[in-house]
């Protein structure tokens, strides 16, 4: 079981993976902090100085028991914005990946010189055993 899961651990695939999972966690915090820093600052002053992530509906005030009951909508705003920006980055990213592998596939092959040729038959003649 041990000599399986080592196979599997060390396998292309899995370790690809893995490194694409911690990039996109590390992606997802610049974009997190792209949002929350710099984007919604702006957006804020636009709409009149509103601060998103301080946008509540109190469901029941607190009291000398209790804390307050909350409805956070602002956060989720943040949340949704963070979603999407997250989506449209790695939607462009692939496109550019995309975008490079199909010009490495039309490449357009090289015909061999006459040179190259020559070689490639006195090769083969020698492989086959006959004479030209």
């Amino acid at each position: 079981m041990f000599k399986e899961f080592k196979k599997f651990a060390v396998k292309g695939n899995a370790v690809d993976m893995a490194v694409g999972i911690i990039i996109g966690a590390a992606f997802g915090k610049i974009v997190t902090s792209l949002v929350t820093d710099v984007i919604m600052p702006p957006i804020g002053v636009l709409l009149g100085g509103i601060d998103f992530s301080n946008l509540v509906i109190t469901l029941k005030k607190a009291t000398d028991t209790t804390a307050a009951v909350t409805l956070n909508y602002g956060i989720f705003i943040n949340t949704i914005l963070d979603f999407v920006l997250i989506s449209f980055a790695i939607f462009i990213i692939i496109k550019q990946i995309n975008r490079l592998k199909k010009k490495e596939e039309n490449k357009p092959v090289t015909k061999p010189t006459e040179d190259i040729l020559l070689l490639r038959e006195i090769r083969d003649a020698l492989k086959s055993g006959t004479k030209k």
